[in-house]
């Protein structure tokens, strides 16, 4: 009986309030949809980047750089929203990997290639076996994105909250996309582009490594930080808008070389005696 009165207040009370289940219902919806609005902001900064590297010159590289910061931006904002409202579900996370392979997959090897040879005088054979080479390489980091997105969905972080395994897809396309946005026009000299896809394919092959790198995920923003936190956030955020150019790539590089380094202080420190 109190199963059938409880059945029966919930039926008159939905009959009494009969907009109130639905409002929740979209709001619940609003809700879901707003991670993948942002997902859609991080696809569309992506498909520009690819449009400015295929149609644009010399200045539209820097701009497609910079549509890959935004788009880190944008894969940050969501997985942050998805987290804090509880919103995660299993179609967003594969809308996120789709999204993340044409933004931080495609646009950065693209990029890349285009940076890397655009320049190059085709005078001599070792230019040529370097454009040769490089896109190859563009392809390799390509691969390696698609092959570290694949392993994130099915094993996931892997090491709790703290760590990722294997450089993050989106830090390897900001390292690209620093450099080229740092030095602006492309390389003339094919010794600086064996350099440069030296670095894009240690990239590649951090992405596909067991290397640990810092996720950040384990802060709670939900509670009160030290004034120092926000003033020092406020800071980068300047220097960041003022010298974006030198802040980000010695972000991006410091992020790079922390996960070789921790890597190599760990295998030292569990080295077994002689």
């Amino acid at each position: 009986m109190a199963f059938l009165d409880e059945s029966v207040s919930a039926e008159q009370q939905e009959l009494s309030f009969p907009g109130q289940k639905a409002g929740n219902h979209r709001r619940r919806r609003g809700i879901y949809l707003l991670p993948s609005f942002l997902t859609v902001g991080n696809l569309l900064c992506g498909y520009y980047a690819v449009l400015a590297v295929l149609t644009g010159g010399d200045l539209q590289l820097d701009y497609a750089a910079r549509a890959i910061g935004v788009a880190i931006l944008f894969d940050s904002m969501d997985g942050f929203v998805a987290r804090l409202t509880g919103t995660g579900s299993e179609f967003g996370k594969n809308f996120d990997s789709l999204a993340d392979m044409v933004s931080f997959g495609i646009a950065p090897a693209s990029l890349a290639y285009a940076w890397g040879v655009r320049g190059i005088a085709r005078d001599s054979a070792a230019a040529v076996h370097v454009i040769e080479i490089a896109w190859v390489v563009s392809l390799l980091f390509a691969i390696c994105c698609a092959w570290r997105l694949a392993r994130f969905n099915v094993q996931g972080m892997g090491s709790g909250m703290r760590y990722f395994i294997g450089m993050p897809c989106p830090a390897a396309a900001g390292m690209i996309a620093a450099t080229v946005h740092a030095f602006k026009y492309p390389l003339e000299s094919w010794h600086w582009s064996v350099l440069f896809f030296t670095l894009v394919a240690m990239l590649a092959l951090l992405m596909t490594s067991r290397v640990r790198y810092m996720s950040f995920k384990n802060v709670n923003w939900s509670r009160r930080q030290p004034s120092v936190i926000i003033v020092a956030i406020g800071l980068l955020a300047w220097s960041i808008v003022v010298y974006s150019e030198v802040v980000l790539l010695a972000i991006a590089g410091v992020y790079t070389f922390s996960g070789l380094t921790m890597h190599a202080l760990r295998l030292t420190k569990h080295k077994p005696p002689a």
